[in-house]
């Protein structure tokens, strides 16, 4: 559960602000830099409150004033640690994680669940079609990847952003090794930005993977919130469209003229092909280009 004594997220962000602004840094507040900064911290503060006499001969030095900016910051980080009570919606939670499903976990010790912020990954029962057309179970291989991620240790760092309706802590979680759990699942293609609630935090990632076609983007899939609400149907239409294995592409003809829509952009899964009207599907990029129908721009 979230401990009431440590401080918010906003607070460590405002701290590692002004270091960076102390010592003439371009300002860094990313999650890998607070994580880090936490550690630092808590090293720095137990060795302040070690006892360690000095010997007898030892002469006093005039403090460097990069020392007296981390002393001043660590000083001021302690005061909030001993006296900050944050609110819920900024708590942190720390914990040994359980995979529950590609985008969900579950801390051991406590009633946590955990999703995580800014990215929507294949659910458990969901299959997705791989680069020859083969059905397989995408969301088991995202839960499997996940739990890779986070290792034998287990361990994770949750910052809390907000509370889903159904009660989960909405968060960005790290592991031991400083690696973003939201980030690196939708780099590795094994999820998408929920671009609904991510405000485009993770938008660099899912080009990557898209361009690298990675995981769940070697192939055709239906995006994850579709699935939840329509999954049995979608499947169904997959099949009575008559969609050659390995041609994900929809090539559609509108009133703004011949469009193509590639898998996981926004129209995509309410993008049906009439064949009888001259639309079609396509293997490849090239292939509708070549054929003169223009790229989606969502």
């Amino acid at each position: 559960m979230a401990d009431q004594r440590l401080p918010t997220l906003e607070q460590e962000r405002a701290f590692a602000s002004l270091t960076d602004i102390l010592e003439g840094r371009p300002v860094d507040t990313s999650m890998e830099r607070i994580v880090r900064d936490r550690e630092a911290m808590e090293h720095t503060l137990f060795e302040m409150m070690a006892d360690k006499p000095q010997a007898p001969t030892a002469t006093l030095r005039r403090p460097s004033r990069r020392w007296l900016v981390a002393a001043a910051i660590g000083l001021g980080a302690l005061v909030v640690w001993l006296t900050s009570t944050p609110a819920p919606a900024a708590g942190r939670i720390e914990g040994r994680a359980t995979v529950v499903d590609g985008d969900t976990l579950a801390i051991e010790g406590t009633k946590a669940r955990i999703r995580l912020y800014g990215m929507d990954a294949p659910e458990s029962s969901q299959t997705c079609d791989d680069a020859a057309g083969k059905r397989y179970l995408c969301g088991g291989r995202a839960a499997q990847y996940l739990a890779d991620l986070i290792g034998r240790s287990g361990r994770v760092t949750c910052f809390e952003e907000d509370r889903d309706r159904y009660g989960r802590i909405v968060a960005e979680c790290a592991t031991l090794g400083n690696v973003v759990l939201n980030a690196a699942m939708v780099k590795a293609g094994w999820a998408i930005e929920y671009k609904q609630y991510s405000d485009g935090r993770y938008s660099q990632e899912e080009a990557e993977a898209k361009a690298a076609k990675r995981g769940i983007w070697v192939g055709q899939f239906i995006e994850p919130s579709r699935w939840r609400n329509q999954g049995q149907r979608l499947e169904s239409e997959r099949v009575a469209e008559g969609q050659p294995k390995g041609c994900d592409i929809k090539g559609n003809i509108s009133s703004s003229g011949k469009i193509y829509h590639m898998p996981g952009q926004q129209n995509y899964g309410r993008t049906k092909i009439n064949e009888k009207a001259g639309e079609r599907w396509f293997c490849s990029e090239a292939e509708a280009r070549a054929a003169g129908w223009q790229p989606a721009k969502r």
